[in-house]
């Protein structure tokens, strides 16, 4: 976009629209520039001397008299392309409270830009397997023997930090498996996730997988710890009517 003659008062605002809008799965860059001059085409007063802040030389245009013809501001943009996620259905971790379950959870990142060639972006999804320690971020790389090596960073992320304070401990991620479809470009990762709950809960996560080339895409979890199993019976006799009964027992606590 290029907009020329804009006017600003002192202290007034202006809101500059930027739009981007991806067709593959891979960071783009640019930059907001931003010139000003002042309207009566004046140039501001200053004196070229070797002190002068190289930066500041960067960030002005000089007219042939020496003054300041216009200041620039640069702002640089960068575009990471995201991959649709409002149909994918949560993976859902089940598991008692004071028990431990392991679950492997499958995702498809589709729309992968391994180098010079690019596919669109098409659908993502994710499955658990029945197949039977905290958050981690951690470097993927998936090649083929073909082309670059492709590079990715994993996460979970949480809806706030009371939920990540609360599964961060109980939560454990670790990548098994990972592999690329030649024909495709799909890309395939399996996660072996260990979920330990103390007691019964149900908070969301998002597992969050970044190629370093560009490119987020994102798999909804959800995390259920059910009621824990009963620990033991205890039975009380009555001895008479009216008349106490008691009974002894231990309870050992599993933090100080």
């Amino acid at each position: 976009f290029y907009f020329a003659g804009t006017r600003l008062a002192p202290k007034e605002k202006l809101d500059i629209p930027v739009l981007f809008m991806p067709d593959t799965m891979k960071m783009y860059e640019a930059a907001v520039v931003i010139h000003v001059m002042r309207e009566n085409g004046e140039n501001w007063p200053y004196e070229d001397s070797a002190e002068l802040n190289k930066d500041l030389k960067r960030s002005v245009t000089v007219a042939e008299n020496g003054g300041i013809q216009g200041i620039l501001w640069i702002y640089p943009v960068h575009g990471i392309p995201e991959a649709p996620q409002q149909k994918l259905v949560p993976a859902v971790i089940r598991c008692r409270a004071r028990q431990r379950v392991e679950r492997r959870v499958e995702v498809l990142l589709t729309g992968v830009v391994p180098g010079a060639t690019a596919m669109p972006a098409a659908r993502n999804s994710a499955m658990v397997n029945t197949n039977n320690p905290a958050d981690i971020q951690e470097e993927v790389q998936v090649t083929d023997g073909f082309s670059t090596t492709v590079e990715f960073l994993y996460e979970l992320q949480y809806q706030s930090n009371e939920i990540k304070s609360q599964l961060g401990a109980l939560v454990g991620m670790h990548l098994i498996q990972r592999e690329r479809d030649t024909e495709s470009g799909i890309i395939t990762l399996i996660f072996n996730i260990v979920f330990a709950p103390n007691k019964p809960m149900r908070n969301e996560a998002t597992l969050v997988v970044q190629c370093t080339t560009g490119g987020v895409w994102k798999f909804p979890m959800l995390f259920i710890a059910m009621e824990p199993e009963v620990d033991d019976v205890i039975n009380i006799e009555a001895v008479g009517l009216n008349k106490e009964s008691i009974v002894s027992f231990k309870l050992t606590s599993q933090t100080r």
